[in-house]
């Protein structure tokens, strides 16, 4: 059996949108402490690593997944008219894959992590449904690493903080501008504070 292509980054979002709604789990992959192998023992490394992750994926997901690479080690993968419950199982499967036939030259801490959203119960739409897998994505990094999460509805905290009144001032007239509330706008900007610091988290 063929296996299936990788999907750049609009061609992976454009399958979503002709999937007309089923029912459908995303999610949302990446290396663990891949900077450290890149830095250690070299992209050409990196780049071997990223092509055995690709052939993980595209050998173990079911007939009509599909699989695309988002940007450096991260990956994401439909699987549709698929429970997330039955996605987690799976991905389980992937990560012990990946942890047994690792090679003993890549450091120790390398694996992978996983965060898994499925619509219609967790969101829609293609922007909501990435940013819940996504930050399922981040809580199996903060547990440990090295496994799958399904996306749970987090409750908002309040952060209590001081701006400056200029820049809330801009931050007005950019929602009136934009018709967009100022709190999506902030969300919107602390979801790429953390996209461009991932390799801390």
């Amino acid at each position: 059996m063929p296996r299936p292509d990788i999907l750049n980054k609009n061609a992976f979002e454009d399958a979503f949108h002709n999937l007309n709604g089923a029912p459908v789990t995303l999610a949302v992959l990446d290396l663990d402490h891949f900077k450290t192998l890149n830095d250690s023992l070299g992209h050409s490394e990196g780049d071997r690593v990223l092509r055995g992750v690709e052939r993980l994926l595209s050998g173990s997901l079911p007939t009509g997944s599909l699989i695309g690479r988002i940007g450096g080690d991260e990956y994401a993968a439909l699987l549709p008219e698929t429970a997330a419950e039955t996605a987690l199982i799976l991905f389980d499967e992937v990560i012990r894959h990946f942890h047994i036939h690792r090679d003993p030259h890549w450091p120790r801490q390398l694996g992978l992590s996983v965060g898994l959203a499925a619509r219609p119960a967790h969101a829609t739409t293609f922007p909501d449904l990435y940013r819940a897998a996504d930050e399922a994505l981040l809580r199996a990094k903060r547990e440990g690493r090295a496994r799958a999460c399904i996306y749970v509805e987090s409750k908002m905290v309040l952060k209590s903080n001081y701006y400056p009144k200029s820049q809330l001032e801009r931050l007005a007239k950019l929602s009136g501008a934009l018709g967009r509330t100022e709190a999506s706008l902030l969300r919107e900007a602390l979801d790429d504070l953390i996209a461009r610091h991932r390799e801390a988290l």
